[in-house]
């Protein structure tokens, strides 16, 4: 029976490293992907991420590969490179600090895992200190997480979910990117169905994608309450998503991923630009940097931007036809004013106006 060595790449993209002293970036998402593999295809996959406000992102991937040979075991891999501008110390046990519930399992069976530190995109080499005199705060390492996978002869069913911190910084309240290309090196390089849903479960949650990721078809919701367009902010193009306590879905076939995934948070254009008003955007999170623009905000808009956010039809005249103009808004007349959910940020708006 022949091993294979296979290795998730969680690496942290080129554009973060160039806003490194913009932001703090944990980790980022990643496919199931061989440096090496001519027998097994991907068949199907559906990815779900769920936006949550506790700053972190769900992640649930669901494959079908398809083995056009023998069964064999294949050596798979979870690869995390360090996470930067946070501090934290290298962990020698090879658990990253910012993932957490790491499970896999294949064919209904729980697949056990180990953990390692290993140099960046060499799951097989333990990790040995900086190079090139680097100093030790900027030095690259990775955290690993490998197991073995049996393969049958046929259909494999693969299920692969975690947890893990969402970035921030600057301009953005959230920044959740994935990595798609690495599914090329699959057989055939191409994902046969792939469908792709983004949730916020119990929340409200507005964000871009980059289109061109995502031709021939469109982003539908499927779930709960929200609406989808595409917009343009200065020389870029995006498909916007509000969500509340819903799901929007994407779905293609034989699907080839020309760039990455990277879930924006809507401010990372619009906060920059002073045509739109504030409260364009808004987030329940307690990561949701405020700008000095909204210091200009009279407090009672402020202490209402929560109910806002959940939908609540305002009586007050001035204010209905205010939150009629931000695009998030979504009215619910069936919604019934509570504070029972609210996040420790808008308790702070309720009590303080900012």
């Amino acid at each position: 029976m022949k091993t294979y060595f296979v290795s998730i790449l969680l690496l942290l993209s080129g554009l973060q490293a160039l806003q490194a002293n913009d932001g703090v970036y944990y980790a980022n998402g990643n496919q199931l992907v061989p440096i090496r593999e001519t027998d097994i295809s991907v068949q199907k996959e559906v990815l779900t991420i769920s936006l949550c406000d506790d700053g972190y992102a769900r992640v649930e991937v669901d494959y079908e590969f398809l083995n056009h040979g023998a069964a064999k075991t294949v050596q798979m891999g979870f690869e995390a490179e360090n996470p930067y501008n946070t501090d934290d110390p290298m962990r020698k046990d090879g658990v990253h600090p910012y993932i957490h519930d790491f499970t896999v399992q294949m064919n209904g069976t729980v697949l056990p895992y180990r953990n390692a530190v290993v140099e960046p995109g060499q799951l097989d080499t333990p990790y040995t200190g900086p190079h090139d005199d680097t100093p030790e705060e900027f030095a690259r390492y990775a955290y690993a997480y490998c197991f073995d996978a049996p393969f049958h002869e046929g259909v494999n069913k693969v299920r692969h979910t975690y947890r893990y911190r969402m970035s921030y910084g600057v301009g953005r309240c959230f920044e959740v990117p994935y990595w798609l290309k690495p599914a090329a090196r699959w057989k055939g390089g191409r994902i046969g169905d792939f469908t792709l849903r983004i949730k916020a479960p119990g929340t409200a949650k507005h964000f871009l994608v980059v289109d061109s990721l995502f031709t021939g078809a469109e982003f539908k919701v499927t779930e709960g309450t929200g609406k989808v367009r595409h917009t343009r902010y200065g020389w870029c193009s995006f498909v916007e998503v509000a969500l509340r306590d819903g799901t929007v879905e994407w779905h293609g076939l034989n699907y080839n991923p020309i760039e990455d995934l990277n879930i924006q948070s809507a401010d990372t254009y619009i906060s920059f630009d002073e045509k739109y008003p504030v409260g364009s955007f808004y987030d329940r999170s307690d990561l949701y940097v405020i700008w000095p623009m909204e210091a200009k905000v009279p407090d009672y808009l402020a202490r209402n931007l929560p109910y806002a956010s959940r939908g609540y039809v305002f009586k007050k005249k001035n204010l209905r036809e205010l939150f009629s103009k931000f695009w998030w808004y979504m009215p619910d007349p069936a919604y019934v004013p509570s504070t029972d959910d609210f996040t420790p940020r808008e308790w702070r708006l309720l009590n303080e106006g900012r």
